[in-house]
């Protein structure tokens, strides 16, 4: 029905499409996948975006950085590690068994499933002619080895990223060895997660693949470590380590930025240090990809 004359006009779409999808890797565990995109348009870059331990896809400032990579003229696709603790359909930590046997190897599976999903157009759009990597913490590890893993990808970001992934205490080590299970508390839920000896286990099994710091001396693809000065949860001196062993790399320190640049779950506006970090990321796609 027409808008009465003088009435207000009719509501416009966001200029961002969201699509939240499933998707099956040969493991059989089912995970969701959002993409994300410009109405209308389909872009020639994608942006494979990775979240990192304790993390998920709706946390905190995922949804905004998508969501700006897609106002740029990127696919952005993010999604929750099959395990990862947050259950299909579930906005929060709901499967603590999952979280409790999650594995580096596991994630690694998962994330080279997605990229080589959206390289092949399978999330709704026609194959994108150049794809990137963007992770955060424990997720920019998992994509400092996947870069050091593929040949395909265009440029490499990470936020925050570790330089390795062993990174439990001797007491959490007594825990494996006497009950096979530690745990961690989530400050922000007040849940007790559980870490299997599994973790260890991978990480120890699969030490030259999960050699972080190895792995960034064999990445190929223009990359930018972006760091917050104040991170007391991953030390910026960690992405100088990084740096150091790849001449690929560019490191970008933001000032008075924490680990999560200052943005919390769920996030209000956008704290100015997370849109430093976004920009800075935004300029790296750009000269490193071309235009979207």
């Amino acid at each position: 029905m027409p808008n009465p004359p003088g009435g207000p006009p009719p509501a416009q779409p966001p200029p961002v499409s969201l699509e939240r999808r499933r998707t099956t890797p040969p493991h059989g565990d089912v995970f969701e996948v959002d993409v994300r995109r410009l109405r209308g348009r389909d872009p020639k870059t994608a942006v494979v975006v990775v979240h990192g331990f304790k993390g998920f896809k709706d946390w905190g400032f995922f949804p905004w950085t998508c969501e700006q990579l897609a106002l740029a003229g990127h696919l952005a696709v993010s999604f929750n590690f099959s395990l990862n603790g947050v259950a299909v359909s579930q906005a929060d930590f709901s499967d603590l068994d999952a979280f409790g046997r999650n594995t580096p190897s596991r994630e690694m599976d998962d994330l080279h499933w997605v990229v080589d999903q959206t390289a092949a157009g399978a999330f709704g759009a026609p194959p994108p002619e150049r794809i990137c990597l963007l992770g955060h913490s424990r997720g920019g590890g998992s994509c400092i080895v996947a870069a050091a893993e593929r040949d395909d990808l265009a440029a490499l970001a990470t936020w925050a990223a570790i330089s390795t992934f062993r990174r439990w205490s001797a007491e959490q080590d007594a825990d494996w060895n006497r009950d096979g299970v530690t745990y961690v508390l989530n400050a922000r839920t007040g849940q007790n997660m559980p870490l299997g000896r599994s973790l260890r286990d991978d990480i120890e099994s699969n030490a030259d693949r999960l050699d972080v710091l190895a792995a960034a001396g064999r990445v190929r693809a223009p990359w930018l470590l972006v760091h917050g000065a104040e991170d007391e949860t991953v030390p910026v001196e960690e992405a100088r380590l990084l740096e150091a062993q790849s001449s690929e790399a560019a490191l970008e320190i933001v000032e008075g930025a924490g680990h999560t640049f200052e943005a919390g779950h769920p996030m209000g506006p956008p704290p100015l240090a997370l849109q430093e970090a976004a920009k800075r990321t935004l300029r790296h796609f750009l000269r490193a990809a071309g235009a979207a």
